[in-house]
């Protein structure tokens, strides 16, 4: 890699001093930069597809906040509304009109579901949605897939152990086993294993939770086959089917994965887009699952900034913006162009990378084969991608600091702005493989 270009010394003192105070520097671990080189940035100004940092160091950014943001940066509409709203108290604790009304907006462009419950993260919308699970069907096991991450809820933050289909195996201190061991691990795309697993513990599980395009582990694209077996045994075995569609949700389309492979799963979980920027979440279903949910049912869940009136107006006034004509296939043509421009050079050159697309979401995978696994992923590509990472951001093209992470095209990146940057990429891929 070569020598920085531009000027941190700023993010770096403000990282020295975030040191005294938060676990390593910072309070989620990803933005510690460990995967990548030098210190984090300290970002201090959006505004539409650029972010500024500390340095006054301007980048194109393709992390757009881990996704939230798929209007941009600093949107006129959800600044206003938001404004406007905070103008009037920031929280009350009691019911708002202004929840009512993101509901039933969402509700009412949502054929695949009927009620909802705000929440404050996706993380906890995942963990309330395996509550429901449970209670709803009175049985306790879980499973999830290996690449699939649903936050840092107990039960998911789990591997698969040394079989192929395992009970799983904690990946954090203070994850009891116990806790650990109510959850199936289970590889994705096998449909052999899927088919004989779920039938020897029908009785056993309650739920099975997946991101539907899962986006956590590099962009591991499902064939849309597999997913509807999941579904149609899922329904036969009577197990609950849990989309993860934090991510996927409000991303490909206003009706997320459900709607783009006109899948009907039994709970959904949401956050980052419908909050605009702010910190929601939501889980849903039928009318009827959600009846289970206290004071209606016995399922206990609770929040004290649940609906927060100032999350509500940015959820609010970004999703009336999708909900505009032909938002989400300009968003997506955008994409394609941007990602067409960079393999095309690729190709030209010969240099072993792909780039998977759903809808505005893309990944950079150092490899030509179609990875769907996890353990596809060969632990050496993250170097190719730390130079990456490195000399974009001497050129002003801001990727999330992890390989593993999926990059993000929002309304406010322009064509101008995408060729801008499909050019620098292409300028960097050189220098992965020279």
């Amino acid at each position: 890699m070569r020598k920085n270009l531009i000027d941190r010394t700023t993010s770096a003192k403000l990282f020295e001093e975030a040191k005294k105070y938060f676990p390593g520097g910072v309070n989620s671990p990803v933005r510690a930069f460990k995967s990548v080189s030098g210190p984090p940035l300290f970002i201090k100004k959006g505004e539409g597809c650029r972010i500024t940092d500390e340095d006054n160091n301007v980048y194109i950014d393709f992390c757009c906040s881990w996704g939230p943001l798929i209007l941009g940066h600093n949107n006129e509409a959800v600044r206003n509304y938001v404004t406007e709203t905070v103008a009037k108290g920031t929280s009350f604790g009691t019911p708002t009109r202004l929840g009512n009304e993101l509901g039933k907006m969402i509700l009412e462009n949502h054929a695949y579901i009927e009620k909802m419950r705000f929440v404050s993260s996706g993380t906890e919308a995942v963990m309330s949605a395996l509550r429901l699970a449970r209670g709803y069907t009175g049985k306790s096991k879980i499973i999830k897939f290996e690449g699939c991450y649903h936050g840092h809820v107990d039960a998911l933050l789990v591997k698969a152990g040394s079989g192929l289909a395992t009970f799983g195996v904690s990946t954090s201190a203070g994850v009891p086993e116990a806790v650990a061991g109510d959850t199936i691990v289970l590889p994705l795309d096998n449909d052999a294993l899927l088919k004989e697993i779920l039938e020897k513990y029908a009785d056993d599980i309650a739920a099975v939770i997946l991101e539907p395009i899962p986006a956590n582990n590099g962009l591991l694209l499902q064939r849309p086959c597999w997913l509807k077996d999941l579904r149609e045994l899922t329904r036969k075995l009577n197990i609950l089917l849990i989309f993860d569609e934090v991510i996927s949700g409000f991303r490909v389309s206003f009706e997320g994965a459900a709607g783009n492979y006109v899948i009907q799963p039994d709970i959904l979980t949401y956050g980052k887009i419908i909050g605009g920027g702010m910190p929601v979440g939501a889980y849903a279903a039928s009318a009827e699952i959600m009846s289970h949910i206290a004071p209606e049912g016995d399922v206990y869940q609770a929040g004290t900034l649940s609906a927060n009136p100032v999350a509500m107006a940015a959820g609010f006034a970004t999703c009336q913006q999708l909900l505009r004509p032909g938002f989400y296939e300009n968003l997506e043509s955008k994409t394609t162009n941007f990602i067409s421009r960079i393999l095309n050079y690729s190709g030209k050159k010969g240099y072993e990378i792909s780039i998977p697309q759903a809808g505005s979401i893309f990944w950079f995978a150092f490899t030509r084969e179609k990875i769907t696994r996890a353990d596809q992923i060969q632990s050496e590509s993250m170097d190719k991608f730390k130079i990456l990472h490195h000399e974009l951001l001497q050129r002003g093209v801001y990727l999330g600091p992890s390989g593993y992470e999926v990059g993000f095209v929002s309304a406010a990146h322009t064509e101008a702005d995408l060729e801008e940057a499909a050019q620098k990429i292409c300028d960097c891929l050189d220098i992965v493989f020279r």
